[in-house]
């Protein structure tokens, strides 16, 4: 059975035939990620690239800065992470009372999400380093679809990609919440010590909101590319930072919220 995929017994309906067969679904379960013995975040995911996601996470939310900062990645128990950070990280008082619930739909949300979005580190990228050609941008879906194992068999994750400027697809990670994919293809580049990704594309299944734009501003990346709509939020911050952002991407079409000269050929750049 593939990895990430569980099957169950369901009975299929069409028009008046009714079949019992079996069908594959993705798997969600808790993830709980403590930081020594004190419970800072659980989240709904899929399994697998755990540790990648904690480290994500925790980048992403400007509680670590550098890999080097991870003394210890562990997993005490199933569906339990446990990350020892070095001495030399600050955790303030503010941050060690605050408590991450996430849900697979919506990421941070109630109260957590607003004391995020107040605390939030908006990096402004580099000036423009390289230009990422508009046939290269088409042909970045198919390229993502064509390498989703799981949601071909389940049609329930959302996926993040990275790609060079080329179209070529440097790494890929799937999780019934996009903002867990985003958090472990983060994490795996931090962890290989490649971070900032200031010559990566990254390109997301479903619509680019806020949190997304945050996440891969943290990590240095100048594009990113939706499949489906941005928000409001995620048009002005892109914009604020420097970022190239392009959603509705399908159908041979997009469009270029931010950032239009890092596309080549682009007339009247935004």
């Amino acid at each position: 059975m593939t990895p990430g995929a569980v099957r169950v017994p369901i009975s299929r309906v069409e028009g008046v035939v009714t079949q019992r067969q079996d069908d594959l679904l993705a798997v969600e379960e808790p993830l709980e990620i403590r930081l020594g013995s004190r419970s800072l975040s659980v989240t709904m995911r899929t399994p697998g690239n755990d540790f990648e996601l904690a480290a994500g996470f925790l980048f992403a939310e400007g509680i670590i800065s550098s890999a080097r900062q991870i003394r210890r990645i562990a997993s005490s128990q199933p569906n339990v992470v446990v990350v020892e950070l070095s001495a030399e990280v600050a955790i303030q008082p503010a941050e060690s009372q605050r408590s991450f619930v996430m849900t697979s739909a919506c990421g941070l949300c109630g109260k957590a999400s607003l004391a995020a979005l107040e605390a939030n580190r908006c990096p402004v990228l580099p000036p423009r380093h390289f230009r990422i050609d508009p046939g290269v941008i088409h042909r970045l879906p198919h390229e993502l679809r064509s390498r989703q194992d799981v949601f071909e068999t389940t049609g329930g994750l959302h996926a993040a990609a990275l790609f060079d400027p080329q179209g070529q697809l440097d790494s890929l990670r799937e999780d019934v919440g996009r903002h867990n994919a985003v958090d472990k293809l983060i994490g795996h580049a931090l962890l290989s010590g490649r971070t900032p990704l200031r010559d990566s594309v990254m390109l997301v299944s479903g619509r680019a909101s806020y949190e997304l734009v945050q996440k891969a501003l943290v990590a240095g990346i100048p594009v990113l590319a939706a499949v489906g709509a941005p928000s409001s939020m995620a048009v002005k911050t892109a914009g604020r930072c420097g970022m190239t952002l392009i959603g509705f991407l399908r159908h041979g079409r997009f469009n270029v919220y931010n950032g239009s000269v890092r596309i080549g050929g682009l007339e009247n750049p935004r």
